[in-house]
């Protein structure tokens, strides 16, 4: 028997965080790559406007998400996890090799436009859903006294994704030339990711459901087709601080993790090449950062490492910003500072997350609250941060991403501790047993 649950669990961390990876990979190299292809779907006669539309349609993707996170979330509770993930990693791959492929607004005019626009709902689409499914996942095939660590898989896969895209910039930056990366360059990771895609989802589609969904399933009652609905009306408190908890982490996340590399090239004037390979040595220390954080939420609990994270952004904010000058280094120490707080909070999030609700709305009960956050927050970041440094006022982006971060750490002191609680409630919420206890 110990045989075969070895490879089972190797097979299902795998096949989890290969998918991912993928879908990060695939949703953050158009952030990466916007400052290369901005001018191949907009009018090209305006560099900077070109780059605020290409980060607009960047947003405009997140508004797909939180429905993204209503059908995915439904599908994963009520059809199962493993389903739900196959399907989400399917969308994002296509969604990518239709960007790859896409003509140019010079070839076509706006009809490229429109194809970049659909082309990112869909990912955005299939990445509200992607998220609750892959952390409800892995939460319910983790070891209780050990969630926390197998939790920062989330985001070191989808880091590794990220790292991915970022090195493959830095790489096609330094071997082509700027006229090649305008022209074909940034086509290269969207084809691949695509690609890579195919392959993840041939991979998810081997993996096995969780028990803990499988158990639940075997005891629902075919009559209670509205139970979800019902229980999601009935645990407001816990949509409210899904949201609470997100608004901050999801701004500071997309500043330092995802747009700062591009902001600095546009914005601070840095090499392109410099600022790419600071933010793939920057996500490095992000990934060594990661399961520390989620083994020691594992020994003092979630609550003390998520106020440890956020309490060390809130006091570095103005200092990191001011960091990043017109060098690489200095973007790159910034970036690599910001990111070991950041990850205390990612790390840990999933679990979180995971804990407070019970198994019936577990997915589609993050899903929804957590996408409307991420879509109305996040999504307009990096668009807010390139207008706010064009309009001569960087340092508003910066309060207004302390103002989230500050509402996030009230919201952790209405979170019960919930480390090692046991995910297989059936009629009420973990939070409510260790309440009731």
């Amino acid at each position: 028997m110990t045989t075969n649950v070895i490879p089972d669990r190797r097979r299902t961390l795998f096949g989890l965080g290969a998918g991912n990876a993928m879908e990060w990979f695939d949703w953050n190299i158009y952030a990466t790559f916007a400052s290369f292809f901005a001018s191949q779907f907009f009018n090209a006669h305006s560099a900077v406007s070109a780059l605020l539309s290409t980060l607009a349609v960047f947003a405009v993707g997140f508004a797909a998400r939180p429905l993204g996170g209503l059908v995915f979330g439904w599908i994963s509770d009520r059809k199962g996890r493993q389903l739900s993930m196959a399907l989400t990693v399917a969308i994002a791959a296509g969604g990518s090799l239709v960007i790859g492929f896409s003509p140019t607004y010079g070839q076509i005019g706006v009809g490229a436009s429109v194809i970049l626009v659909v082309a990112r709902l869909a990912q955005g689409l299939a990445h509200g859903g992607e998220l609750p499914s892959a952390q409800t996942y892995i939460a319910e095939v983790a070891p209780a006294s050990r969630r926390g660590l197998w939790s920062s898989l989330i985001y070191f896969s989808g880091t590794c994704g990220v790292l991915a895209g970022t090195l493959m910039g830095a790489v096609l930056s330094g071997v082509l030339t700027h006229e090649q990366m305008l022209s074909f360059g940034w086509r290269i990771p969207f084809v691949v990711g695509g690609i890579f895609g195919l392959y993840s989802l041939y991979v998810r589609l081997r993996m096995r459901e969780t028990g803990v969904f499988l158990a639940e399933a075997g005891t629902a009652k075919k009559a209670e087709k509205g139970r979800i609905w019902q229980a999601i009306k009935q645990n407001p408190k816990l949509l409210a601080q899904v949201v609470g908890l997100t608004v901050g982490a999801t701004v500071i996340y997309y500043m330092w993790a995802v747009a700062a590399p591009s902001y600095a090239i546009t914005v601070r004037g840095v090499n392109p090449t410099g600022a790419l390979w600071a933010g793939v040595f920057a996500n490095l220390v992000f990934l060594i950062a990661l399961p520390l954080w989620g083994m020691l939420s594992d020994r003092i609990g979630r609550k003390p490492v998520l106020f440890l994270a956020t309490g060390g952004l809130l006091v570095l904010s103005y200092p990191l910003n001011a960091m990043v000058g017109h060098e690489a280094w200095q973007l790159f120490l910034a970036m690599s500072i910001a990111l070991v707080f950041m990850a205390g909070f990612s790390s840990v999030g999933p679990a979180v997350y995971a804990e407070i609700f019970p198994t019936r709305i577990r997915t589609v009960g993050v899903g929804v609250p957590y996408s409307i956050a991420v879509a109305a927050f996040g999504g307009t970041a990096p668009y807010l941060q390139t207008l706010f440094a064009e309009q001569g006022h960087p340092t508003l982006f910066v309060a207004y991403g302390m103002v989230l971060a500050v509402i996030s750490t009230a919201v952790i002191f209405t979170l019960p501790e919930t480390r090692g609680v046991d995910l297989r409630s059936g009629a009420s919420t973990p939070a409510e047993e260790r309440a009731a206890a």
